[in-house]
């Protein structure tokens, strides 16, 4: 599955680990020595606590395992790279990335859900990574080999390595969600590739700036929710959003079948705009008065009332917490959730779309809260059931990717790929990438949620051609069954 184009030679090409084709080649992994895991293993205990998002993952990985379940975990990829590979000179550039970025140097002890403490490593130059020399593997052995990549509860979840062909390699990273976000792309093209290159040309590797801390991110964070009270904005936006919508967060509205299966999950992609369609979609979002993302969780309410025929669309949307220009040279986990609510005219787009950006713009502090503090402050909410579901939107020509995606994805066959492991939940990524527009949704891989996710992009993608078109009343609505 392609997004943002359909080759390999302008677009990102996506899907989960078992479609992740070697295609030949030999290949080499980058991984700790055993002096490496020792001082790891004896790192003293940190006062810094785990950021919110790392805490729901840690939780979530010890729950799903607990189910019998295999939490997906990891975000993995590769990209093509002209040459034979220079092992000592990306040997040395993997290493300088590791020890930059502090969210590397820690690991977690899970004692329970509120008992989560944190390892780290004192001393950044005892992290070391060789190389190591697997050769040729056939398809089932690759897929083995990456989804090997430790849990996120051992130090060391993360791998580097690249795949050796005749006149190129393939550079491929697979990290623990535990450590990133899509930040995480602009790290690995800025700090590994682009100072390989100069080190091949004979250069000095490129001079950053010092990297944000993430700890000081993790103390910030913790101190604003510790703070947080009955009577905080933030947290009364975050009941009301819930009570609204039955005292709990957002379901999908189509079956997605029984989860307690075990049943790994899988990725569907499908194209919502095309370049003239996204040029056209955009201006009507500015005629609206809302942005592009306004016009998005609009059409996802037209969707969502086809299919359900509610008059109200409740919402959730991942944002970026990173401020600085420090913040956004550093790798790390800095996520917080917005919740939306959306009145929807099945008839006017404008009106649907500007009550979208309107309320998005007003919960903008909500990221600041994570909804385990909210349950907290207000007991007679509920935690989010099997059917959640959240709906991220990524523009490539926006921070934190704008400034190296054109060149870091264009003619040199990147992949992102997940790891086909049970998804915490039904999770939607709109990207706008090469003046196209696509979506991916991650799905817990049964025959009744396959079939609900195929509808539902179907749903949305005929929302979307009726907005350009200017046919949105010929929308029917179907309530879900």
């Amino acid at each position: 599955m392609f997004i943002g184009g359909g080759t390999e030679h302008d677009s990102l090409r996506v899907g989960n680990a078992y479609d992740w084709d070697l295609n030949g080649g030999s290949v080499v992994t980058w991984q700790p020595t055993p002096g490496s895991l020792a001082k790891a293993r004896q790192a003293p205990v940190s006062s810094v606590p785990a950021s919110s998002m790392q805490v729901g993952h840690l939780r979530g990985y010890v729950e799903f395992n607990e189910k019998g379940l295999d939490y997906s975990r990891a975000i993995m990829g590769s990209w093509d790279v002209p040459g034979r590979c220079d092992i000592r000179a990306m040997t040395y550039v993997i290493n300088a990335h590791l020890r930059r970025h502090a969210t590397y140097h820690s690991w977690f002890e899970y004692n329970g859900p509120e008992d989560i403490v944190r390892h780290t490593i004192a001393n950044p130059r005892d992290i070391q990574f060789v190389a190591k020399q697997y050769g040729e593997m056939t398809q089932p052995q690759w897929e083995e080999h990456v989804l090997a990549t430790p849990d996120p509860l051992q130090w060391d979840c993360f791998r580097f390595g690249i795949v050796q062909y005749e006149e190129r390699f393939a550079l491929y990273a697979v990290v623990d969600h535990l450590h990133c976000d899509p930040m995480l792309i602009a790290g690995l093209y800025v700090e590994i590739l682009m100072n390989y290159t100069a080190i091949l040309e004979g250069k000095a590797p490129v001079t950053l700036p010092p990297a944000a801390s993430y700890d000081d991110f993790c103390l910030r964070e913790a101190a604003t929710v510790s703070a947080m009270t009955l009577d905080s904005p933030e947290v009364r936006k975050w009941i009301e959003f819930a009570e609204a919508n039955g005292g709990t967060l957002p379901d999908f509205p189509l079956p997605l079948g029984d989860q307690s299966i075990p049943c790994g999950g899988d990725v569907h992609a499908v194209q919502l705009l095309g370049p003239e369609q996204t040029a056209q979609f955009e201006a009507m979002c500015q005629k609206a008065g809302a942005r592009f993302s306004g016009g998005l969780f609009a059409c996802a309410a037209l969707a969502h009332h086809e299919l359900s025929g509610a008059e109200t669309y409740y919402g959730l949307t991942p944002t970026d917490k990173r401020k600085s220009p420090a913040d956004f040279m550093t790798v790390g986990w800095f996520t917080g959730v917005v919740p939306f609510t959306v009145p929807i005219n099945p008839n006017s787009f404008e009106e649907t779309a500007r009550a979208a950006q309107a309320s998005f713009d007003a919960n903008m502090d909500c990221a600041n809260v994570p909804f385990d503090k909210v349950l907290e402050l207000a007991p007679w909410l509920r935690k989010y059931g099997p059917q959640f579901t959240m709906m991220s939107y990524m523009d490539a020509g926006l921070p934190p990717l704008s400034a190296i995606v054109a060149t870091a994805l264009d003619g040199v066959n990147a992949t992102a790929f997940t790891d086909g492991r049970s998804p915490a939940y039904m999770y939607s990524t709109v990207f706008r990438l090469f003046d196209e527009v696509s979506i991916m949704v991650s799905f817990p891989n049964n025959p009744v949620a396959r079939e609900s996710v195929i509808r539902y992009t179907d749903t949305l993608k005929s929302a979307f051609d009726k907005v350009v078109a200017g046919s949105l009343a010929e929308i029917p609505v179907r309530a879900a069954r």
